[in-house]
């Protein structure tokens, strides 16, 4: 079945780089001498004082101003046409720009202030770039927080550090790699998006779809549950439900990508996608004092494992153990790892739907060779009561493919594969990936309680 966004779905951004230029209005001249006085021109580096200053202005065009998106809840209506004045009595091409006071045909003047008739010439017109080169665009995630946890200390027998993915804009690590390859889609002239997941990912490219202001079709299992699907509609994509598991679902994102103008968002086996996650390791580099002793990441495709890997060579500290973290039944990884080749599970059966891919990312299996990665295996019990003990810790709710990494600290883990000498004793810290997912609410952890037994 395929779900559109529903009608309240938050309309694509205006464009960032917008201009107006100043024609009537009150004309505070001592403030614009004072200012031009101080500034000469600072503010925009063009060294002309008073011009270069920025206004929020869509450009007229030919189009009527139904096309817009409304204003502090009005309807483009009450903006009027392109043909006449507005409510307000703005010109015909003026855009009216919120929260400044103005009363009705008064011009709109920003509060430093431009004198009638003087027009405001954009910085970037007058900034010294070499023609055809771009500003490096913002990437789409955001810095997070490493925090050392005391329960998770206590529990580990040693320091543990959090990097709290959880509180990325589409609730997980997913937005660095997936954001970086969106953005380099759309500068190659993509159209329209597809992407298969089991519901981070796709949430992860709907969020930076809307910021592209591009249109994209995400396809899911029917195992993801209804909360992915209203997430992915409440961002703007259209959502088709296929197939019991991630692998039926990617087969036909395949498929919708075969459309001329669209491109495939793979969740977790492109390059760009582990270049994305690298940046992860590089912020650990400056949070932390000294590099840990032993990293912990969930595994599932292997697009984090490749990412940590890429970003522990860039910053030089390859010799850091990880710890791969799965739940049985969707154990690809620690079943490739065995045979020293891809291993393909018959179904999964876990109920961490979001490590559910039944193959792992070749990539995944090539970092085991270059660096220490220990495949570590644990039970659906484990993981929920892991997800439990950290809301009761942390204050912070994370899905069952989380918890898989809690579990290894949680259930004593740690501990054992320092006893089997896999790991060294003393260790330094440990830091901990919560990387996080959007995938569950609060009763949903009952539910998964009461199937497991833990009530």
């Amino acid at each position: 079945m395929t779900c559109h966004p529903s009608a309240g779905a938050r309309p694509p951004a205006a464009p960032s780089s917008t201009w107006a230029t100043p024609t009537s209005g009150p004309s505070p001249q001592s403030r614009l001498l004072q200012l031009a006085k101080n500034s000469r021109g600072a503010s925009c580096g063009c060294g002309a004082a008073g011009q270069g200053w920025p206004f929020l202005q869509i450009p007229p065009s030919s189009s009527s101003s139904s096309s817009l998106p409304a204003v502090h809840g009005t309807s483009p209506q009450s903006r009027g046409s392109a043909v006449g004045e507005d409510k307000q009595g703005h010109p015909p091409g003026q855009q009216v720009i919120p929260s400044m006071g103005t009363s009705p045909g008064q011009q709109v003047i920003p509060e430093w202030g431009h004198p009638p008739g003087q027009q405001s010439i954009p910085c970037q017109a007058m900034a010294a770039q070499p023609a055809g080169v771009q500003k490096p665009q913002k990437p789409f995630h955001i810095v997070t927080p490493v925090l050392e946890s005391l329960s998770l200390s206590k529990a580990a027998g040693t320091k543990v550090f959090m990097k709290m993915e959880n509180v990325q804009p589409s609730g997980s690590f997913k937005i660095r790699g997936i954001g970086h390859l969106c953005q380099d889609a759309a500068r190659k002239g993509c159209r329209h998006l597809v992407c298969s997941s089991g519901g981070n990912a796709g949430l992860a490219a709907a969020f930076a779809a809307r910021e592209l202001a591009l249109p994209i079709t995400v396809v899911v299992p029917s195992s993801s549950g209804p909360t992915p699907v209203r997430k992915l509609q409440e961002l703007g994509a259209t959502v088709e439900v296929y197939g019991k598991v991630w692998d039926d679902a990617n087969s036909r994102a395949q498929e919708l990508a075969k459309t001329e103008g669209w491109v495939i968002i793979p969740p977790f086996d492109h390059p760009l996608v582990w270049e994305g996650h690298a940046s992860l390791v590089r912020e650990l580099k400056d949070s932390l004092e000294d590099k840990p002793g032993a990293i912990v990441v969930a595994v599932g495709g292997g697009g984090l494992l490749a990412g940590v890997v890429a970003g522990l060579q860039q910053v030089g500290w390859q010799d850091v153990p990880i710890i791969a973290a799965e739940t049985l039944g969707a154990h690809s990884f620690h079943e490739a790892l065995k045979a020293g080749r891809l291993v393909t599970l018959p179904d999964i059966t876990s109920v961490a739907t979001c490590l559910g891919a039944k193959t792992v990312a070749a990539r995944a299996l090539e970092c085991a060779r270059e660096c220490q990665v220990i495949s570590q295996v644990v039970q659906d019990e484990e993981a929920v009561r892991a997800v439990q003990q950290f809301l009761d810790d942390e204050r912070a709710l994370v899905e069952p493919a989380c918890g898989a990494p809690l579990a290894v600290l949680y259930s004593g883990w740690l501990q054992r594969l320092q006893s089997e000498g896999r790991l060294p004793s003393p260790l330094r810290s440990v830091l901990l990936v919560v990387c996080g997912g959007s995938n569950i609410h609060t009763a949903q952890l009952r539910a998964l309680q009461s199937q497991l037994g833990l009530q």
